[in-house]
């Protein structure tokens, strides 16, 4: 089967690499409009499920990604000078390095990866999909080939959220994953932060249009805007620096910022094209979880196409059926999330405050519970326990220890899936 993937970010390789395990006969090409090495953000988190996909399905580039990320093995908020602490444990990987492994993998299985090559129009993708049995559109949340389709042919729906945000490196190398708030005389304004290699992190800022605005943030020039930014979380830098660029090899691309576009479609599919990753569906940046979802698509669409012998509109019907089945819920349970950030200064300001709050903000516990619960359903009287008891070192100390040990299992388990293939 001649297959041809419009776009070179984890969706497209991802997918490349596992249909061609799947079936080395597959001729794939794998086309990007940006030169090699380039890429458009810093760090990505993911979780344990993860990794396990993907030593199912390719243990060896499992192995690398792995050895490549970077464990944080807690979680805080903290508004101002206070902090409360919550359980858990993830992985990050600068996008970049993500990149450069999928990239060398599928090189290694017989995938020719094209740069600096780009959809010119509707010509010339009716000639691609005439040329090939399929066309796999992973070109992002902005999909040209979704555009050069036609604007029925999907049934595109976008919706752009009204808070700008922005993502930054850092040389501050954070060894768990944070929340920050802080306010200042014109609204709140907030950073997740996570490690994303061995010397320095990610940090993507956010707050509402009024604040942005406020602070100049709108009008200040790359440099001059990441100064204004490490002044303001000062308490959180502890004196490191913000990143400028765009997080790829090119230094001199500042970053900027922008406001989030929902992407949903009414169907992932349309003659010998299909939609994966964030040009079938995005899910907000709070969640965590695009790079995951778009290499799940990647997984999911490679075995349909096995499982159907090459029967492509066979295989494009049961994974838009089965895609779109599982990914509605998780968009509806990040929308939800995304929301309540975007009300974020009226939850800090009123909801969430006590009467008695400091003048930094609410208590970090109450906003922790709250954030517990932001995707809906209210938080659960056990979650409500272990949150007021990872207060405690203590009891912070066992939950990492038996963290450790579960990862341990786990290790073992995808050591055993390696020495199978090795």
């Amino acid at each position: 089967m001649r297959i041809v993937c419009v776009g070179g970010g984890p969706a497209g390789l991802y997918f490349a690499i596992c249909a061609k395990q799947r079936d080395p006969s597959h001729e794939i090409t794998v086309m990007e409009r940006d030169p090699a090495g380039s890429t458009h953000g810093w760090g990505v988190v993911y979780w344990e499920q993860l990794i396990d996909i993907m030593y199912r399905n390719d243990p060896v580039g499992a192995q690398a990604v792995h050895d490549a990320s970077t464990l944080w093995q807690e979680q805080r908020l903290t508004i101002g000078a206070r902090t409360a602490y919550m359980p858990g444990h993830g992985y990050g990987i600068q996008r970049s390095v993500l990149l450069d492994l999928f990239t060398r993998r599928a090189r290694e299985l017989g995938v020719q990866l094209r740069h600096r090559q780009e959809m010119a129009d509707a010509a010339e993708l009716q000639a691609l999909c005439a040329e090939n049995d399929l066309v796999v559109a992973a070109d992002g949340g902005r999909s040209r080939v979704r555009r050069l389709a036609g604007p029925d042919a999907f049934g595109t729906r976008l919706e752009e959220g009204s808070n700008p945000y922005i993502w930054l490196g850092t040389d501050q190398r954070f060894t768990d994953f944070r929340f920050a708030f802080e306010r200042t005389e014109h609204g709140w304004i907030w950073f997740h932060s996570y490690p994303s290699a061995a010397d320095g992190g990610t940090c993507v800022f956010e707050c509402a249009s009024t604040t942005w605005a406020g602070l100049g943030l709108d009008r200040l020039d790359d440099a001059a805007g990441r100064e204004l930014l490490e002044t303001i979380f000062a308490r959180q830098l502890a004196g490191h620096h913000l990143l400028g660029g765009d997080g790829g090899r090119d230094a001199t691309r500042p970053a900027h910022w922008q406001r989030f576009t929902h992407v949903g479609n009414r169907s992932w599919r349309h003659d010998n094209i299909v939609l994966i990753g964030d040009a079938a569906h995005t899910t907000h940046f709070t969640f965590g979880s695009g790079t995951a979802l778009a290499m799940m698509d990647a997984v999911m669409l490679a075995r349909f196409l096995r499982q159907h012998d090459g029967d492509v509109p066979a295989a494009l019907t049961e994974f838009d059926r089965s895609g779109r089945l599982a990914v509605g819920r998780v968009q509806a349970h990040a929308r939800r999330g995304s929301d309540w950030f975007e009300r974020m200064d009226d939850l800090l300001d009123r909801e969430l405050a006590s009467p008695d709050s400091e003048q930094d903000g609410p208590d970090p516990m109450t906003v922790a519970m709250a954030m517990g619960s932001r995707h809906g359903g209210g938080i659960q009287p056990l979650r409500r326990h272990v949150l007021r008891s990872n207060q405690v070192p203590a009891v912070r100390r066992v939950y990492r220890e038996a963290s450790t040990g579960t990862r341990w299992l786990r290790d073992r388990r995808r050591a055993r899936e390696l020495a199978r293939v090795g």
